[in-house]
């Protein structure tokens, strides 16, 4: 039987397709619009730059480490901060779900230390082209230098967007705000994101950088150090002789402190301590030896190296770079022969290898954060939607959102995901 809509040749008109504008052109933007482009709706991507990905081709020292390829447990236990608001959007776009999409984009994947994922040709680039080709197959309009002066909302719903300069009013059905936070702000990330939703009525967490180095107090007897990178050693960070946090793995030295993967990570940590004024990190230099076994090791050099002095008498123990912070530190005489060394000194050496102390002052700008600790409070958002409780057909991704992880692929991770579940809602 002929229908009414059929009988003058009237095509039907599909209601569940919408107008999506994305307003981020980043890892989490770019997942988005592709997700929601696939389930047939009509997107537009904003982009500030005048290119996509600019934040995401720096990442992983420009190898892009995209994600991390551990256990599920080990995903939420490196997100520092709102780890269970990512429970939905973790298990419905795992890590794993993550590779096999890339790799039906073309682009090849390898695991490497700490079940870090990087794209087999160690190229940024190539992750940001594979997603370009699929926007594009996809027909989303990419509108480059196109940047979100405010949003329009009506009776407490989404309609719009003001793009700035030309003052253009662009209508939609659907808003995904990815702008990102405020680290790398040369990349476009300028808290875009935060305006608009505290434009909305939003609560805005206080924003800090975070994965960043930090300032030591005692830079003046150590810049000998600058350049030199310590591995396999274990760090303790105290405030108030609380220990706040612990790891072990590489530390870098800097002309203005440290730096290096667990500097990083503590500063994740560390944070909501600073305005202590007293964090104090410990570098436990030789973290595989007791304090007794490590001193059954000096007594060993010692009667090797019996007739130096002590200032040529820790090659064996010490890169050549810390041996004269160490031996100023030790407070021995450094023209000492070693068997004159006393017990009471060698001992003072011993604790000094386990225990080396610097003061931190405070954290690095946000030119230096791999990213932003703090955001959009997620007790506003739905974590099965991604969309505002206090507005409807708004909706967030990345690093916009207060949450943040360590370092190793973790950050990424919550921008793909959190873009996935945002483009399959709108």
């Amino acid at each position: 039987m002929e229908k009414p809509y059929e009988k003058r040749g009237y095509m039907t008109e599909d209601f569940s397709r919408k107008k999506v504008i994305v307003a981020g052109g980043g890892a989490a933007g770019m997942m988005a619009a592709i997700i929601a482009a696939r389930n047939n709706h009509e997107v537009i991507l904003l982009e500030k730059n005048n290119k996509l990905g600019k934040k995401l081709y720096i990442t992983g020292k420009g190898r892009c480490n995209i994600t991390n390829a551990c256990e599920m447990e080990e995903l939420f236990h490196n997100v520092v901060t709102n780890s269970k608001f990512l429970y939905g959007a973790f298990y419905t776009f795992s890590n794993y779900d993550l590779i096999t999409f890339f790799e039906e984009l073309g682009l090849k994947t390898k695991i490497e230390r700490g079940n870090r994922v990087f794209p087999e040709s160690d190229k940024s680039s190539d992750v940001i082209s594979a997603l370009s080709r699929e926007l594009n197959r996809l027909h989303v309009d990419v509108r480059f230098e196109q940047e979100v002066d405010r949003i329009l909302i009506e009776s407490n719903t989404f309609k719009g967007v003001v793009i700035k300069n030309n003052s253009e009013i662009l209508y939609g059905d659907k808003i995904i705000i990815a702008t990102g936070g405020l680290s790398y702000k040369a990349t476009g990330s300028t808290g875009d994101g935060y305006e608009f939703a505290k434009a909305m009525g939003h609560t805005i967490t206080k924003c800090n950088p975070s994965l960043v180095p930090m300032n030591i107090k005692e830079i003046e007897k150590i810049k000998e150090l600058q350049g030199l990178s310590l591995k396999n050693i274990e760090i303790k960070i105290t405030s108030k002789k609380k220990e706040i946090y612990r790891d072990f793995g590489e530390l870098l030295f800097t002309h203005f402190g440290v730096s290096g993967p667990v500097i990083l990570s503590a500063s994740s940590y560390c944070i909501p301590y600073m305005e202590n004024k007293d964090l104090a990190l410990s570098i436990d230099l030789k973290p595989a030896l007791t304090l007794e076994q490590l001193d059954d090791r000096v007594l060993r050099d010692f009667g090797e190296f019996s007739n130096r002095q002590f200032k040529n008498a820790l090659d064996k123990l010490l890169p050549h770079k810390l041996i004269p912070v160490i031996i100023a530190l030790s407070f021995i005489d450094p023209e000492k022969k070693v068997n004159l060394i006393t017990k009471e000194e060698r001992i003072r050496l011993v604790n000094l290898l386990k225990g080396l102390t610097f003061h931190i002052t405070s954290f690095r700008e946000y030119n230096e954060a791999v990213i932003t600790k703090g955001g959009i409070q997620v007790k506003e958002v739905n974590p099965s939607t991604m969309e505002s409780k206090l507005v409807s057909n708004v909706f967030f991704a990345g690093e916009v959102l207060d949450l943040d992880a360590l370092t190793g692929g973790f950050n990424l991770q919550i921008a793909w995901s959190t873009g996935y579940i945002a483009g399959s809602a709108v």
